[in-house]
């Protein structure tokens, strides 16, 4: 197994905020998957907060945190983007983006100002946020004939699967999810039937 099967992240999108001397920095927690939905995200959030004077994010992808980005947004290097990203790291989350935006006030926070504005802020909507771990899965279709039926059930229960759904056509087909860490040992359950074919289809 090259990854822990399971994985932090949030429920649903939360809001924090924070201000220092006219400054106000409005910060966007939102559950992500993929890169593509990150920067349907981040437009949304530009469109919407058109007039402000940075948007700065972090994110953090995958079931073993292999995908990352900083972004200052114009903001000194290291000050906004990277300060975000350490909270990610500090809660132990993935699969999520953090966007703070920032309203500049007028007068300037400097260095430390400035990552301690993003940290807090951030900080903030992942406190509001609703966190969650979750397992991953790995999903299989197995074709069988009916006279196995009763074994390729029993294993079902035994092992208690998630049955996605199914099909009892001229042939059985079922497709269902397993737990990433028992999948080998399940699979070698079913596998040690007769006339059986097990059909690998996705991760998540």
């Amino acid at each position: 197994m090259l990854f822990s099967d399971e994985y932090k992240t949030i429920l649903q999108a939360a809001q924090g905020s924070f201000r220092d001397k006219g400054s106000r920095f409005l910060a966007f927690a939102i559950p992500t998957t993929t890169e593509q939905d990150v920067k349907v995200h981040l437009e949304s959030l530009r469109k919407q907060y058109y007039d402000a004077t940075h948007h700065c994010y972090s994110y953090i992808l995958g079931f073993g945190k292999s995908a990352y980005r900083v972004n200052d947004d114009g903001e000194p290097s290291g000050t906004a983007g990277r300060p975000i990203y350490s909270q990610l790291l500090s809660a132990d989350l993935t699969n999520i983006l953090v966007v703070v935006i920032r309203y500049y006030g007028g007068t300037k926070l400097g260095v430390p100002g400035l990552i301690h504005a993003y940290k807090t802020a951030t900080i903030d909507a992942l406190n509001n946020a609703t966190q969650i771990t979750k397992i991953v899965k790995e999903q299989y279709s197995i074709e069988y004939p009916y006279e196995i039926m009763n074994d390729v059930m029993k294993i079902i229960k035994d092992e208690a699967l998630e049955v996605i759904n199914s099909d009892f056509g001229m042939k059985c087909v079922i497709r269902m999810a397993i737990r990433h860490s028992e999948c080998e040992r399940v699979v070698g359950k079913f596998s040690k039937l007769n006339h059986i074919v097990i059909n690998y289809l996705t991760i998540y």
